[in-house]
């Protein structure tokens, strides 16, 4: 099966149908829906880190505001006071990072450190964040759709297609992107689930994966410990890994590039058994 490439900083990451790159979550926030938030403590979130990275991920993804569903927004300077002392240690140890954000001040603060992917979930929504990526060629961008915005997302949220209207909004933020000068190779999708959906729409836009696929982006899908798996499995937070890892396994099967999941070493070995022992993949592109 051809490699893929994602350009991430001084780094290229390669994914195929079937081998997703696995990217660990790290919450540098004291409210994280997942309960695994750690603030200020850097030596804990470089210990998950090195344990993250010691597991098999590819690469981890910094949060420094919790996008969870009704969270308040922080400014950019309390978010910059999170993020900067773990990315400059995780950097320094040659450690490749995505960081989550949706601030264009935060967005330049974290590539001159040397992140190397941006994970925005507002897709370009800030005036500024598609002039700040189109300097910067060696950083891939993640757009993500989300209906309105977090404090507001998920009351009552009403489509007609879920996955036709998340494809349209999508390909409107590819050609933004392209507009400003973002090379195609440099970005990713995302369809957002939990965002702005209820649990029909997660599961109809969900089985819609292939079809996301099919438009040659690479595909984030993160369902990890959400909503969404605590419904199908009918568990807290704290015990949907098995459901979590589950997903990863359908969305790699359904052409996902990259699956950002909070249980690394899990993820892993389970990609791994399916990779040895099931069916030989060959999603179109």
């Amino acid at each position: 099966m051809p490699e893929n490439i994602i350009p991430c900083g001084a780094y290229r990451l390669a994914w195929s149908t079937g081998k997703p790159l696995v990217m660990g979550i790290v919450n540098v926030t004291p409210d994280s829906f997942s309960r695994d938030g750690l603030g200020l403590n850097v030596d804990a979130a470089f210990a998950q880190v090195v344990a993250m990275m010691a597991a098999g991920a590819d690469l981890v993804d910094i949060g420094a505001e919790s996008t969870r569903p009704g969270a308040q927004v922080v400014s950019a300077e309390e978010e910059l006071n999170r993020l900067v002392p773990l990315l400059e240690r995780l950097l320094a140890e040659g450690i490749p990072v995505s960081v989550d954000t949706y601030k264009a001040s935060v967005m330049v603060e974290a590539i001159r450190l040397g992140a190397g992917l941006i994970n925005d979930i507002s897709a370009l929504g800030d005036a500024d964040s598609a002039k700040v990526l189109s300097a910067h060629p060696a950083v891939s961008v993640c757009l993500m759709h989300m209906q309105r915005e977090p404090g507001t997302m998920q009351r009552a949220p009403v489509y007609q297609d879920v996955a036709s209207e998340v494809e349209s909004f999508l390909q409107r933020a590819i050609a933004k992107a392209e507009a400003a000068g973002i090379d195609r190779n440099r970005l990713i999708l995302d369809p957002g689930f939990g965002f702005g959906k209820t649990f029909e729409h997660n599961q109809t836009l969900f089985r819609a994966l292939p079809q996301l696929a099919a438009l040659g982006f690479p595909v984030l899908v993160g369902v990890s410990r959400k909503a969404m798996i605590g419904q199908a499995t009918d568990k807290p937070v704290e015990d949907r890994c098995a459901g979590s890892v589950a997903a990863a396994l359908l969305a790699a099967q359904y052409g996902a590039a990259i699956v950002r999941v909070h249980d690394v070493a899990q993820t892993v070995d389970a990609l791994k058994v399916s990779r040895a022992l099931g069916p030989q993949l060959d999603l179109e592109r």
